[in-house]
């Protein structure tokens, strides 16, 4: 029997809602970790070799970093018309990063002091090396003279070759504070950059749609390389911290968005997909452009998303922030190294400074805390050998916090500039008006079905009418 003679009263799902469903990048991303976790699961060695396509997918994502970071700042300093604006909404940002970072320090100690994951394993430091560590947590580590001066490149095109964003960062200001005061040929080159940052948002778009298998590959190789049974080793630190970075985000996070006339659980909806690409590749960096076209398009200038959002990649790395005080304060108890509050406030203040600049990719926090171990007696850097092999099961949520924490700084200081449409958020947010990406250039629009006979119309939503009169949104997938 056909599917247009089935029987009366009987409901069959149309082929093209199954279609859509599967075109959606988050449901694809989603089948990816799934699908990469039971190969890991089920042929180890196979997954451990399938780390090629998630190193991939992440490398071609951070080959548009540096050029979108640059266009979009530029763009959104020049549109500002005077330094001060900018001024303004730098130091707003950076106020905010320093708290919240120091908030989330806060939160890590104080859960790692009561839980305690390390108490009780007696490690003895003689029988530890650091042999088989990576070269990055074993280098020598920067002082801050010497972090301030990394900031500035070499030259002014080098900053877009390299793998940090600060560099970038110092470049794109520049730049950007030039164009206004180049007058009229100023003008004319910021609005070349703001049309070459719609080609490279559509390149993004392109490079999106391999995230499934970025995904895929991501997750086969953890859970081939380390197995199901490496969760149950130091379970208890694992456990404490997700649950510390969740704790984090709905609270204090959640706070943020009620005190600025917003809810976070409708954002976290908003922006599933880039959670679960992010989920699946252990790296905040591949969703850097997406969550910039969503900032706007959910009511925050351009201007501020442009400059808060890069700037929180290097400066707000919330989860990195928990992450450094119960992974320091951990190894301490694991060594029955017994550390005074004012040595462990100690260690808090060097955090602050050895958790910035760090690039959203996976690894990154481990090296931080090698950075932070190395700047005090405390702790021997060889002690990172204990957790070397469970980081990855904690940079997921490393990665999850600081996308999230980014998100809600944004419209954080779009509100306290008065640059939110908080109206149109709250309908965004609600879904009334849902965030579409701009078609591509010859794309033909697929004909509308025609509606049930006796159903009336949907008729206009004068909300998503009144969202249409912002321009088209970056063509981003």
């Amino acid at each position: 029997m056909s599917r247009n003679d089935a029987a009366p009263g009987t409901v069959t799902a149309p082929p093209r809602r199954t279609r859509r469903l599967l075109s959606l990048l988050y449901v694809q991303c989603l089948i990816g970790v799934l699908a990469g976790a039971v190969v890991g699961w089920l042929w180890p060695s196979f997954g451990a070799e399938l780390k090629p396509l998630g190193d991939g997918f992440i490398a071609l994502v951070r080959m548009m970093i540096a050029p979108v970071i640059f266009c979009t700042v530029v763009h959104g300093i020049a549109s500002m018309g005077n330094a001060r604006a900018v001024g303004r909404v730098s130091l707003k940002a950076l106020l905010y990063f320093e708290v919240l970072t120091t908030v989330a320090m806060v939160i890590g100690l104080v859960v790692v002091n009561v839980v305690q994951p390390g108490s009780g394993l007696h490690v003895d430091p003689s029988t530890l090396s650091t042999k088989g560590l990576p070269p990055e947590a074993t280098a020598s580590h920067e002082s801050f003279s010497a972090f301030v001066l990394a900031m500035i490149p070499d030259t002014l095109l080098s900053a877009m070759t390299g793998h940090e964003i600060l560099p970038v960062l110092v470049v794109s200001v520049l730049f950007g504070f030039g164009l206004n005061a180049g007058g009229e040929a100023g003008a004319g080159i910021a609005q070349g950059i703001e049309k070459l940052s719609r080609i490279l948002f559509t390149l993004i778009r392109w490079i999106m749609r391999l995230a499934p298998i970025g995904a895929f590959g991501s997750m086969a190789f953890t859970i081939g390389n380390y197995g199901l049974d490496t969760l149950r080793h130091l379970f208890l630190l694992i456990g404490s911290f997700w649950l510390t970075a969740l704790f984090f985000v709905l609270v204090v996070l959640g706070t943020v968005m009620r005190v600025n006339g917003l809810r976070l659980l409708p954002f976290l909806r908003y922006i599933k997909e880039e959670l679960l690409i992010v989920l699946g590749t252990s790296s905040s960096e591949p969703v850097l452009p997406r969550m910039m076209a969503k900032l706007e398009h959910v009511g925050a200038a351009k201007p501020v998303v442009g400059i808060t959002l890069p700037a929180g990649y290097s400066f707000n790395l919330d989860g990195t922030a928990i992450y450094l005080t119960m992974g320091s304060v951990f190894l301490a108890q694991a060594l029955g190294i017994d550390l005074s509050l004012t040595e462990q406030l100690s260690m808090l203040a060097i955090m602050l400074l050895t958790s910035k600049g760090a690039a959203g990719v996976t690894g990154s926090g481990f090296v931080a805390l090698a950075a932070t171990l190395s700047a005090v007696p405390h702790v021997p850097v060889a002690a990172l050998a204990l957790i070397f092999g469970i980081d990855r099961f904690m940079s997921e949520a490393r990665a999850l916090t600081s996308v999230v924490g980014n998100g809600v700084a944004t419209l954080a200081v779009a509100k306290w500039e008065g640059q939110l449409d908080e109206d149109r958020a709250k309908a965004v947010l609600r879904g009334d008006i849902p965030y579409t990406s701009a078609p591509e250039p010859g794309h033909t629009p697929e004909p509308q079905v025609d509606p049930v006979p006796g159903e009336k119309p949907a008729e206009a939503d004068p909300k998503a009418a009144a969202g249409a009169d912002r321009g088209p949104v970056p063509a981003v997938g």
